[in-house]
């Protein structure tokens, strides 16, 4: 069985795990301040950690951010980020089942459009975006970090 829900105070470890794959560089936090993040994700209106059960395990997981606005109307905007499948369940379809009630959450709080970012290269991620909707030549993206 297959289960689309947001993420809930037990799902910390489990999201985690998804993120290490994500992110196998990331320092493992010893101090408290990645559970104070995810209960402030939790917590926070317009904030939404989606995850994707089968068979009563996290499987995947999406972190939607619907952005007031005061263009198109004053409707919202998403921005997504943090998508991912476990690493031994891609290409299953469990990507393109968690992004489109996603994508659905966002439609519903009547966002005009929805954005994410990828630092992959890989053309296969490429391609699940696309057949998840997204276009990679409607905008351009820049990226600032701190120095």
């Amino acid at each position: 069985m297959i289960l689309f829900r947001e993420a809930g105070p037990g799902d910390f470890e489990a999201v985690l795990r998804l993120y290490r794959q994500l992110q196998p560089e990331d320092p493992v936090l010893q101090d408290g301040s990645d559970a104070a993040a995810f209960a402030q994700i939790l917590s926070s209106p317009g904030l939404h950690l989606f995850v994707l059960e089968a068979d009563g395990i996290v499987v995947a997981t999406t972190y939607l951010n619907v952005i007031p606005n005061l263009t198109r109307s004053a409707s919202p905007y998403a921005l997504i980020e943090n998508v991912v499948v476990e690493e031994t369940l891609r290409g299953t379809g469990l990507g393109k089942q968690i992004m489109t009630g996603t994508l659905r959450a966002a439609w519903d709080a009547g966002c005009y459009k929805a954005m994410l970012l990828t630092s992959s290269r890989k053309p296969a991620t490429h391609a699940y975006y696309r057949a998840c909707g997204f276009s990679s030549d409607a905008k351009t993206a820049y990226l600032a970090r701190p120095s």
